[in-house]
């Protein structure tokens, strides 16, 4: 007769079934497993730790450049043609995909950590895929259609890279629970040499990484150039749509010290501001010509340009995400905003004592104005009655000309160039983005006196980063953000530096020293007291050397079925015995038998 008797009294373990339960779909107790992960499975492993290295990558990149989301949206007008601000499907696709994948690299090192096999469930395999080729194109994508925005990458590092060092090296101190924990478990000694090897070796590199980091931050306080100037790219367009005599005003009032915009010359040749080719995104030329909405701008005379409305698209495409915020006369007036001449504009700059800096868009051939731009442009200015010295003349085309013309004109290129090579142009001023200039860069251009701008600084984290850099001035959308940065964010000394790395790296090795110790406690104080051989009665089940689970299985029935003709001792023998590295000698009969 078979009897049937409880094995044992199972606890119910709700965090462990939930763990198995989401990340392999393994939610009955039966299902799980503690023999060693397949190859097939270690490579699903190895491919979640890579989607979730490259996504943390691609989150890093979009978090720093929000600094150009205005420039990304424009470029993507530029070749669709619609304006759509593109940036927030990018985000949430990618804060998205890293919290998913985040989530299972936290199953996984759970699985790890309490010895389960891992078993990723084939719906979780075709979403980690999904994510990874997602993001591989349009890593892919980035680099072809908005290459130069990778640097902003390097660039970003020199005001987080520090504090980034510090999250690393805790980071991968906590992991020194889960490596001491494998390595006591573990049975084979290469395979524990290999990982202390391992995690030493990135506890390592992660220690000697500040050797690498380069800041302009870390100085010493008293080498900290004067506060860069803030010249208003468009006038300060978060607040105003962009190129009009509003957003210029606005701009005024922030106290800028200059202006910044783009000119084109209308068929009739006044010199207007606009940035785009045709008038679709900045007008309503949709509505009021229909059917020249998608000729090019300065092929319009100034009496049609004058017609058409330049601030109602700043309120339905809310292009900054800062209508919201203001008052209720400013929408007012940014509704009936109209375009703006240069004449205007180099008037109120002459006004305001401010600086101009402006590029000239050529008529397209066939123009009437296609060979004359320059003159035309030349004596508007003139004629505006601005001070030279406060035109920064960046068209390349008849230079010479216009220096005997106007010698007061700050002559400015928007090409990189040696300081050696400016001053043989007759150029005093350079205009770059702020990618192309380096540190070192800055310095030899203040060595040879030539000024330099660098555009577009919206974020104050980069500003700070090319205040400590000693440039001398930004251009940037948004004035009012960065006139509230009276200090770069934080300057720290070489001396201060080194002491919060040593210290850093001091915590770390104690902490990943005493979780070691802790975790391999018993090993270590039987490998100091010299015993060699095993008593099984003191050995935990728990700790013995693994068996498949079949094997388990097998000894299970054998002990459930077998109760009519196995007493209990022998039975726990015959468990011991299976559980057990060595022989253990059968349990003898009791004297009464």
């Amino acid at each position: 007769m078979v009897k049937h008797q409880p094995l044992q009294v199972y606890e119910r373990q709700l965090c462990l079934s939930c763990l198995t339960g989401i990340y392999g779909c393994r939610w009955k107790r039966y299902q799980r497993s503690h023999d060693d992960t397949t190859k097939w499975e270690c490579m699903w492993f190895l491919i979640l730790i890579a989607t979730f290295s490259l996504l943390l990558i691609w989150l890093y990149f979009w978090v720093e450049a929000r600094n150009d989301f205005n420039e990304f949206n424009w470029s993507l007008y530029n070749r669709s043609g619609v304006w759509n601000d593109g940036t927030i499907t990018v985000l949430a696709m990618t804060a998205a995909g890293f919290t998913y994948t985040a989530f299972l690299m936290v199953l996984a090192l759970g699985h790890i950590a309490l010895g389960q096999q891992l078993n990723l469930h084939w719906i979780h395999k075709i979403g980690v895929t999904a994510a990874l080729l997602g993001t591989v194109v349009g890593m892919i994508s980035v680099s072809q259609t908005w290459g130069e925005e990778w640097d902003i990458i390097a660039i970003s590092l020199q005001a987080t890279g520090p504090f980034l060092h510090i999250g690393a090296v805790i980071a991968v101190t906590a992991l020194a629970w889960l490596i001491a924990g494998q390595v006591a478990r573990a049975e084979r000694m290469w395979f524990q040499a290999a990982l202390l090897l391992f995690y030493a070796g990135t506890l390592l590199m992660l220690y000697l990484v500040p050797l690498a980091i380069k800041s302009p931050c870390i100085m010493n306080r008293g080498d900290l150039k004067t506060r860069p100037d803030i010249i208003g790219h468009q006038g300060a367009p978060m607040l105003a749509p962009e190129n009009t005599m509003m957003a210029f005003q606005k701009a005024i009032q922030l106290k800028v010290s200059g202006l910044e915009t783009d000119v084109t010359i209308s068929v009739d040749g006044v010199p207007f501001l606009l940035r785009d080719r045709t008038l679709r995104r900045t007008t309503n030329v949709n509505q009021v010509f229909p059917d020249r909405q998608f000729d090019v701008a300065s092929m319009f005379n100034w009496t049609d340009l004058q017609a058409l409305n330049a601030g109602q698209w700043f309120i339905k495409d809310n292009p900054f995400w800062t209508v919201g915020s203001l008052s209720k006369g400013d929408l007012v007036r940014a509704e009936n905003q109209s375009l703006c001449s240069l004449e205007d504009f180099l008037q109120l700059a002459a006004v305001s004592n401010c600086s101009v800096v402006f590029r000239l868009r050529r008529p397209p051939p066939g123009h009437p104005h296609h060979m004359s731009w320059i003159n035309d442009t030349l004596e508007t200015v003139l004629s505006s009655g601005i001070q030279q010295k406060l035109v920064m003349w960046t068209p390349d085309t008849d230079r010479k000309l216009v220096r005997e013309v106007a010698p007061g004109f700050q002559q400015t290129s928007t090409q990189k160039q040696s300081p050696a090579a400016a001053r043989q142009r007759g150029v005093s001023r350079l205009l770059l983005r702020y990618n192309r200039a380096s540190a070192p860069d800055v310095r030899a251009l203040f060595t040879h006196n030539v000024s330099l701008t660098l555009y577009t600084v919206n974020k104050p984290w980069l500003y700070s980063v090319l205040w400590c850099s000693g440039v001398p001035s930004v251009s940037s959308d948004a004035p009012h953000i960065l006139n509230k940065v009276p200090y770069p964010i934080w300057l720290m000394t070489p001396d201060e530096y080194c002491l919060s790395w040593v210290i850093t790296d001091l915590v770390s090795i104690i902490t990943v020293v005493g979780i070691f110790v802790f975790q391999n406690y018993h090993m270590i104080r039987w490998r100091m007291s010299g015993i060699r051989s095993y008593n099984p009665e003191q050995i935990m089940l728990s700790a013995a050397v693994r068996r498949s689970s079949r094997d388990v299985n097998i000894m299970k029935e054998k002990l459930i079925f077998s109760g009519a003709q196995t007493s209990p001792p022998e039975a726990l023998s015959t468990f011991q015995c299976l559980k057990s590295p060595h022989p253990i000698p059968p349990t003898p009969p009791h004297p009464s038998v």
